[in-house]
């Protein structure tokens, strides 16, 4: 799309969509990660042992992923703007609760209520974003827009950790959602689904493949395209089960293993996310500008960067506090990348601009089942202690399966079966 010739309404409100949408998906991670930081302090204060905290995790995850099916099954039928407003409040409201509650069986009812709300954000503002951008501009615009969960990572990371520092955990939780709460107003006066709502034709994409919608608004797949959708959200398993890893874990093994305070390992933690930032807005620009949009080659490349950076975590990364740093600022520059960009460009470009919503919920739900498996499955392991060499082997055994769905996927593109 030429954009000096472009409407200034389209441009004005492109610029809205744009900025509410990535401030809708930032402003959800304040009502996410506390909990992952909170886990020694809610151990210390409540008593909670790894294995409750690691069933809170499971439960947040589990429901999470549910969230995310829902929001594929229903996001056709009521549009993305109804989904993040709704999602929003709901998070917002469990949030509050886990601030005031020293109860573990409402903490974990209300876990289970944040996960079902928060799997509306990823793919509300994938489908929110899919109508507003052409597939030529995709890559880049989506490389810069999926900055909002590093950002927001490293955002909430830092708000909880300075919290839980100088007030206690409960405002860990209070904090994070009064900054959500200001950005659901936001969304509220300045997202719309479509150019079509606000009164303006929709985008003239040549690029975009022709698709069969039904009757009822939804996009029929073709088997090959199904196929695609699902094997990216294979990949993504692997892809969350790292992450959330790290996520979940690393300011706890920073406290346990390196003997860290609270705050000082939730600021240190931060290194993931920043590191990631860099990573996604170089994979979406390299995918434009070097791949034509194929996006699942250069994938591949930086998957298998962070084999090799997964393998220096289980060789060195418990030596010493500078060396564990550096690795995970390594996977989280190689990882975020794919993550980002094959989950919202690529699956707009695997489900089409109609089924972006469906598409992006059914692959960040298969990924969440990853998130839940990790946090099950490194509960166990962190029970008999910090078994570092065991948490490491783990995560270069999902780098290299993550490499392997990209294979796949890779190979089904030479032989026209897939499109990313």
């Amino acid at each position: 799309m030429d954009t000096k010739a472009m409407d200034p309404r389209l441009r004005r409100w492109r610029v809205r969509i744009f900025v509410a949408t990535w401030l809708s998906y930032f402003g959800y991670y304040f009502c996410r990660k506390p909990f992952f930081l909170t886990k020694a302090s809610l151990e210390d204060h409540l008593h909670w042992d790894p294995g409750q905290l690691s069933f809170l995790g499971v439960a947040f995850l589990a429901a999470y992923a549910v969230g995310q099916f829902l929001s594929s099954a229903f996001g056709d039928r009521y549009g993305p703007r109804i989904m993040l407003l709704v999602g929003m409040g709901v998070t917002i409201g469990a949030n509050v609760v886990f601030g005031l509650t020293n109860s573990w069986g409402l903490f974990a009812a209300f876990m289970i209520v944040n996960g079902l709300a928060q799997g509306t954000g990823w793919s509300g503002g994938v489908g929110s974003m899919a109508a507003w951008f052409t597939r030529r501009e995709r890559g880049t615009v989506m490389g810069f827009w999926a900055t909002n969960f590093q950002v927001g990572g490293v955002a909430a990371n830092a708000l909880a950790a300075f919290m839980l520092g100088q007030y206690g955990y409960e405002y860990a939780y209070f904090s994070g959602s009064l900054v959500l709460l200001v950005i659901w107003g936001v969304v509220l006066i300045h997202q719309r689904n479509r150019p079509q709502d606000v009164g303006l034709p929709p985008l003239d994409d040549p690029d975009e493949p022709s698709v069969d919608v039904r009757k009822d608004g939804r996009v029929r797949w073709t088997r090959a395209v199904l196929t695609n959708i699902l094997i990216l959200g294979v990949f993504y398993f692997f892809v969350k089960f790292i992450r959330y890893a790290l996520w979940s874990w690393a300011p706890y093994l920073l406290q346990r293993h390196f003997h860290l305070k609270g705050d000082e390992a939730g600021f240190l933690s931060t290194i993931f996310d920043l590191c990631g930032f860099a990573g996604v807005i170089a994979l979406g620009i390299l995918s434009d500008r070097l791949f034509q949009g194929r996006r699942a080659g250069l994938s591949m490349v930086f998957i298998l960067v962070l084999a090799g950076a997964c393998v220096c975590l289980y060789l060195f990364g418990g030596t010493s506090i500078v060396l564990f740093s550096a690795c995970i600022g390594l996977i989280g520059f190689s990882l975020y990348g794919p993550d980002a960009i094959l989950t919202s460009a690529g699956a707009i470009d695997a489900g089409s601009r109609a089924g972006a919503t469906r598409a992006a919920g059914l692959i960040n739900g298969i990924g969440s089942v990853g998130a839940v498996t990790q946090e099950l499955v490194l509960g166990e392991v962190l029970k008999s202690g910090t078994q570092l060499g065991l948490v490491f082997g783990l995560l270069l055994g999902a780098s290299l399966l993550a490499a392997v769905c990209l294979g796949v996927l890779l190979w089904r593109g030479r032989t026209g079966r897939a499109d990313v």
